[in-house]
């Protein structure tokens, strides 16, 4: 039996990477700067910034963080007092209330919460 998963995210640079998901909220638990990782952590949610993944130039990223946070508006206004870029706050066709953003590596982060509980 499979106890949780970690997504482990491609990043160029983990002292640049690391800021970004720290004004998202999380805290890192781990870090190895000279492996070029590091493990994160925001309440039970869990990343690795990972600088040994080498994606082929060109490519497009294929995957999405997608966040669920308990209270999206607080969680918008924190990313952005954080200096965190956001756009505004959308309800989708698929009734979630989210915005998106990208990490300094291009790795999509989509945030939201079921638009009926926001």
């Amino acid at each position: 039996m499979l106890k949780t998963l970690i997504p482990m995210q491609p990043v160029a640079d983990i002292a640049r990477s690391i800021p970004f998901y720290e004004a998202l909220g999380f805290e890192v638990r781990q870090r190895r700067d000279d492996w070029g990782w590091a493990h994160l952590a925001c309440g039970e949610v869990q990343v690795m910034l990972d600088q040994s993944i080498h994606l082929h130039a060109g490519i497009p990223k294929t995957a999405v963080l997608y966040l669920y946070p308990d209270d999206i508006e607080a969680f918008h206004r924190h990313a952005a007092a954080n200096g965190l870029a956001v756009p505004p706050l959308e309800v989708t066709f698929y009734g979630m209330r989210e915005f998106r953003i990208d990490d300094p590596d291009g790795n999509r982060i989509w945030v939201g919460q079921d638009a009926d509980a926001a």
